[in-house]
């Protein structure tokens, strides 16, 4: 049994797949099944150590993007996207899955390409609102299309699409607050505030948190992803902004969560802010409030969307880019901190939102198309 990963761009694709290879071993270890070869085809690794935690071996092929603004880069990728079609082509003929399994990204279209010219199965999931364009260029002739967001079944063939929910990987499920808060050496009676940017960081999120930081740091203590660009420059502003020295032990920044860090933050946080991501159903696994700020110009208008599906279950509040300022921050978190009711039933809402056996589906049905294509 052979299968497949591809994705590409980002943390979004990736973390995804490492859930879906999660439940693909459970099933084999409890089916006793034998061992399946799995493989993931993408510009780049993203993070090797998981890669090789599962026993995913990488295959590197290049892949050109295509940019919403004007550049000649688009003209040059793609003939970087043409060499890479091909070199996925041989590449896959060489191993020939079972299965092809997408994330979409531009990442994942060599690979996409490659398998529908060789005929082998393929599934894909999105995990936006609005589908990207390789995906909904794979939705043509996949087999199967999983999708996070009910809405965005629109967009696919009925007959082929399902709504699974978004594959979050086990290894982030939420810590107990107690142990959490010993890991972390934070202070037991002050909440915690989490900023996640995504596996980049997000620059605005780290320039209105500092801000914003020394009024933040009198009521909350504050674990923050700046992204590893943005460490040593964020460090350096914190000890210029913040003037109380005395609650500088409450800030804790950090370059990279690991997913072990994830659960631990997971299981601390009583607030997280972040993108419209992925990470949305991350927050949603832990069942914790939070304010979400969308990118402004993404394709499709995918953040926007994904924030105001996820606002309208009642698990979060939305602050587009343009209004989100310090004074904002400081002002809607403040509100949510001092009504219990409020995170209470944001953090209900949320729970609700997940469904948390999507990677367990999702992989299922992988390893039941592998096991078909292989008897053939």
């Amino acid at each position: 049994m052979k299968i497949l990963f591809t994705g590409g761009g980002s943390g979004g694709h990736f973390y995804p797949i490492i859930a879906i290879a999660e439940q693909i071993e459970k099933i084999v270890e409890k089916e006793k099944l034998i061992e399946p070869s799995m493989y993931y085809m993408a510009p780049e690794a993203m993070d090797e150590r998981m890669l090789y935690d599962h026993r995913i071996t990488f295959i590197e092929v290049k892949a050109g993007k295509r940019r919403l603004y004007k550049s000649i880069l688009n003209f040059l990728d793609v003939f970087k996207t043409g060499i890479g079609v091909i070199a996925a082509f041989f590449k896959l003929y060489s191993i020939y899955p079972d299965v092809v399994f997408a994330k979409g990204g531009f990442g994942s279209f060599p690979a996409l390409m490659a398998a529908r010219i060789l005929r082998i199965p393929v599934v894909i999931h999105e995990s936006d609102s609005v589908p990207g364009r390789v995906n909904l260029w794979a939705g043509k002739f996949a087999d199967r299309i999983a999708v996070s967001y009910p809405e965005t079944a629109e967009f696919f063939p009925k007959s082929r699409v399902a709504w699974t929910g978004q594959p979050v990987r086990e290894s982030i499920s939420p810590h107990s607050r107690d142990e959490a808060f010993r890991f972390l050496n934070l202070e037991p009676n002050v909440p915690v505030m989490l900023i996640i940017g995504g596996s980049q960081g997000a620059e605005i999120l780290n320039d209105v948190l500092l801000g914003s930081l020394n009024d933040l740091l009198k009521n909350w203590q504050i674990i923050h992803q700046t992204g590893k660009a943005n460490l040593s420059e964020v460090t350096s502003r914190v000890n210029v902004v913040v003037t109380e020295k005395l609650l500088l032990n409450r800030y804790h920044a950090f370059d990279f969560l690991s997913d072990s860090a994830l659960a631990m933050t997971g299981g601390a946080a009583d607030l997280v802010i972040s993108r419209a991501g992925s990470s949305i159903f991350e927050i949603a696994s832990w069942g914790v409030p939070s304010i979400i700020v969308p990118i402004t110009v993404s394709n499709g208008n995918h953040q926007r969307n994904n924030a105001f599906n996820y606002m309208k279950s009642g698990a979060c509040l939305v602050i587009e880019e343009a209004n989100f300022s310090p004074h904002i921050l400081l002002t809607e978190s403040e509100r949510i901190r001092a009504s219990d009711n409020l995170k209470q039933s944001m953090s209900l809402a949320a729970k609700k939102f997940v469904q948390k056996d999507s990677a367990l589906k999702i992989a299922r049905e992988l390893v039941n198309i592998a096991i078909e294509h292989g008897s053939r």
